[in-house]
């Protein structure tokens, strides 16, 4: 298991796997009062969170399926990608997709974490692809089922 260097200047826990086999961890609203957003608002929500991942990871920013079915809350540009090289504060784009207004409390469960193992690549520019049975064919080609 690789290690992480952390910052935490919020008063909340670090992120944790709530279970043996979760892939992600939840962040908490570093928030100093209660933040409202408004049917369609959105805000950028600090965590209180710096870190240095190692080289070839990225951490996914992802909703929580909770809040995004009871109360409408999800994120915006999801999944969110933080580089290895970036060293500022974790920030989460909230959307709130309800017809209400949601209030977001200090310490609030706002989003999860998943730390990745990624590769880059290098472009081969052709003339032509192989071929394959899909093809160019893509959403919902495969049908409903």
């Amino acid at each position: 298991m690789p290690s992480v260097k952390i910052i935490n200047q919020s008063p909340f826990p670090l992120p944790a796997y709530a279970t043996h086999s979760a892939a992600g961890m939840d962040l908490r609203a570093h928030l100093e009062a209660p933040l409202t957003l408004q049917s369609l608002e959105r805000a950028l929500v600090p965590t209180g969170l710096f870190m240095e991942l190692p080289e070839g990871y990225e951490a996914q920013i992802r909703p929580r399926s909770g809040l995004a079915l009871k109360q409408g809350l999800t994120l915006l540009n999801t999944p969110g990608t933080i580089d290895a090289d970036y060293r500022g504060e974790i920030r989460i784009i909230l959307v709130n997709l309800s017809g209400d207004p949601q209030v977001i409390h200090p310490g609030d469960r706002i989003a999860q974490m998943v730390i990745a193992r990624f590769e880059q690549v290098t472009w081969e520019e052709v003339e032509m692809l192989s071929a394959t049975v899909r093809g160019d064919g893509g959403f919902g080609h495969t049908g409903k089922h």
